[in-house]
């Protein structure tokens, strides 16, 4: 316990779980916090689980204190950006309110480093399809929102006390671990990959693509896709430098390249063997024609050296763990 304990909030979801074996590589003691609302028991391995929502306040310091925790990895929150249009106040009080809740807790009890989940969603839709840590963060709807006033939450705490923190606004998560042994099964899932996967193996009956006429190469639009397993390692890193005293900083974690949407489902149809069921529809509203990370950001700051940047590899894994996953 003590300076080798890391709570990971959420750590029974997708991205969590995927960072748990990671940290435990690294030598950590880890403990999950997490209410399996989406996360599940079963992606928890060699590490203590705690079923509690992040929002229970007088149990997160009593646990932080108890175990002397001195780092948090904050993945807890909702993610689905046309539900955070449709229940707003409710992006507020997941994303925003607990998260409040959490850092006040990390700062009564002595927590040193706090590693955010953020999200490229903060950056609305810019001019440029491809963004720095200079673009403007202007979200277009609430769940880029909440994420942001966390970010803006834990800068202003990070100046008056001594927790540092590390925000990593993620680009497209997409992929299971190389090994099969953790993947994403999240009920009603919206990550592309996962449902053109879903999709070929008859989970879903049909793929919608939600615009043709973009200003991009083919109509379709143009996002990063990355791994979840070097997004894991890049959560790792970015403690480390915490850890060294660095000042707090905001990372993006992306490729610095995108796959057009058509290209994703050909890359899922290659890897199936065959077509899929594809139903072209209208833009929703809010979705940028591109969003693209400079790539240089995570490689700078945290020497961050991506193992899994190649589409098919992204959709093979997820492909695969779909076929055969574990929960």
């Amino acid at each position: 316990m003590g300076d080798k304990t890391v709570l990971l909030t959420g750590g029974a979801g997708y991205i969590g779980s995927h960072v748990a074996p990671d940290l435990l590589q690294e030598g950590y003691e880890v403990i999950i916090l997490d209410d399996l609302s989406k996360g599940f028991a079963a992606a928890v391995a060699d590490c203590e689980l705690v079923e509690c929502d992040t929002g229970n306040k007088d149990l997160l310091t009593l646990l932080l204190g108890k175990r002397r925790v001195a780092a948090v990895m904050h993945f807890a929150g909702s993610t689905i950006v046309p539900e955070s249009v449709e229940k707003p106040l409710w992006y507020y009080e997941n994303n925003t309110a607990k998260s409040r809740d959490l850092i006040e807790a990390c700062v009564k009890t002595g927590v040193k480093h706090f590693v955010f989940s953020s999200t490229a969603a903060v950056y609305g839709i810019p001019e440029s399809g491809q963004v720095t840590l200079q673009t403007p963060t202007e979200p277009v709807n609430p769940y880029g929102m909440s994420k942001l006033m966390t970010e803006i939450m834990l800068r202003d705490v990070s100046g008056v006390a001594p927790l540092n923190h590390a925000a990593l606004r993620y680009f497209n998560v997409a992929g299971a671990d190389p090994e099969g042994r953790i993947g994403q099964s999240t009920p009603d899932c919206t990550l592309l990959i996962k449902v053109a996967c879903e999709t070929a193996l008859g989970k879903r009956a049909e793929l919608y693509i939600y615009g043709t006429d973009y200003p991009t190469p083919d109509g379709t639009g143009v996002r990063d896709y990355i791994h979840v397993s070097d997004l894991a390692a890049a959560h790792v890193l970015a403690l480390r430098r915490l850890e060294t005293g660095s000042d707090s900083i905001t990372v993006n974690c992306g490729y610095g390249h995108g796959y057009s949407v058509r290209e994703v489902v050909r890359a899922v149809e290659q890897v199936h063997g065959s077509p899929i069921n594809v139903v072209e529809t209208d833009r929703r509203p809010g979705d940028p024609p591109m969003l693209v990370a400079d790539g240089s950001s995570a490689k700078e700051i945290l020497g961050w050296q991506p193992r899994y940047d190649d589409l098919e590899f992204i959709v093979r894994t997820g492909y695969d763990w779909e076929k055969s996953p574990r929960y």
